[in-house]
């Protein structure tokens, strides 16, 4: 089993993604809002010229990313990471996404 981790910036992607998803058999994710570290230390440190830098790295209008996680079965993950990918594009350009995947050793009251 592994645990997969998305930090959507791209919001309005979110209803699409889990739609994709679902249509895959993947399902069973937690959505949470979050914001970035990068966000809260540009818009409330305007006094230090590094900060007020970072401002245009980020979208500040909007004001939450969305942190979606779940656990899958290990042959679950790659194709729940090419639909990602596939709805989201290319995560390396900035204020996409952030996802990553780590093993988990044991889980109860998880249906696959």
């Amino acid at each position: 089993m592994q645990f997969l981790l998305i930090v959507l910036n791209k919001v309005e992607l979110l209803d699409t993604l889990l739609e994709k998803l679902m249509e895959h058999g993947i399902r069973g994710a937690t959505i949470l809002n979050s914001t970035g570290m990068v966000r809260e230390l540009a818009k409330c440190n305007e006094d230090f010229p590094i900060f007020g830098t970072l401002r245009y790295l980020v979208d500040l209008d909007r004001q939450e990313s969305k942190t979606i996680f779940m656990v899958l079965k290990d042959e679950q993950v790659e194709e729940a990471k090419k639909v990602i990918r596939e709805v989201l594009g290319d995560m390396s350009k900035p204020d996409t996404a952030v996802m990553f995947t780590l093993p988990v050793l044991s889980a109860e009251g998880v249906d696959f």
